[in-house]
């Protein structure tokens, strides 16, 4: 530690050979107890602590020598445990590349072959042979799902059977299959989400479908599907007698989705719950 005394607190300190790392601290004179001889001639000067620590490459080498050091020192002491936890990280990475190409790859594959023919029943409206199959060389979505619902085929597996269930009168049925249906995109998750607001209405639970046509549209989002299900919200809104419910969601599509099919004839209808709201 160097003492120095000086009238100017901002006065640098270096030396004229080496250079120095500072860390200066100012203290008045009257805090410090110092030698007579030392106090001589030293009335409002401040006294100056400077710690200087000097930093050289030499320094330097031995610090980096120092931790390598310690690395070395730490994986000797416990290589036993991180040989162990590499080996099981390795062991995990290959049960999962197995289960994907040995299990996972080729069951997607046969997924893919098997629920072909169900499509093309389901184009055709054959509802009940792409539900349930044609005993000789389809299985049915039904089936599909059971062997594959874990594959993407088995999960748009899923949807297809709401759909045949709804079709075929199974309103329950359909949506325990529609619910199980995972989907993220912007086309067939709102559509699918839009017909179990379908299927509640045709089971009696009106309230229960206008809270899916309302999610469904949210979630689209689009000139294609969302005007659709706020049309039908607005239609199951009119027969809970609701109409300004009904005009709230007509009129979004007026003016949300004005580029859309619905908006070129939703006119009528914002004019049809108007009226209603008046008389009611």
């Amino acid at each position: 530690m160097l003492i120095l005394i000086c009238d100017k607190c901002h006065q640098r300190f270096q030396d004229k050979n080496k250079k120095y790392s500072l860390y200066m601290r100012f203290i008045p004179v009257k805090k410090l107890i110092l030698h007579p001889e030392f106090q001589k001639g030293i009335k409002q000067k401040t006294i100056i602590i400077v710690m200087a620590k000097k930093t050289t490459s030499e320094e330097k080498e031995i610090e980096v020598g120092a931790i390598v050091s310690r690395s070395e020192e730490f994986i000797e002491k416990n290589k036993k445990t991180i040989i162990a936890v590499i080996a099981g990280i390795a062991a995990v990475v290959g049960l999962i590349l197995v289960y994907h190409y040995m299990y996972a790859k080729p069951q997607a594959e046969k997924a893919k072959l098997a629920i072909f023919r169900g499509e093309q029943y389901l184009a055709q409206d054959s509802f009940a042979l792409a539900l349930n199959g044609n005993g000789v060389d389809y299985d049915g979505f039904e089936a599909i799902i059971d062997q594959y619902g874990r594959t993407p085929s088995g999960n748009l597996a899923k949807a297809y059977a709401g759909i045949c269930h709804y079709r075929l009168g199974n309103p329950q049925e359909a949506i325990k299959r529609l619910k199980s249906y995972s989907g993220n995109d912007s086309q067939i998750a709102p559509t699918m989400i839009g017909l179990i607001g379908d299927c509640y209405v045709s089971a009696g639970q009106t309230k229960e479908g206008i809270s899916y046509f309302e999610k469904a549209a949210s979630k689209a989002d689009n000139d294609l599907i969302s005007p659709i299900y706020l049309k039908k919200a607005g239609l199951a809104y009119e027969s809970l007698q609701q109409y300004d419910q009904a005009l709230k969601a007509y009129k979004t599509i007026k003016e949300k989705y004005h580029q859309s099919m619905e908006a070129m004839t939703i006119d009528k209808y914002i004019t049809r719950a108007e009226i209603l709201a008046q008389k009611k």
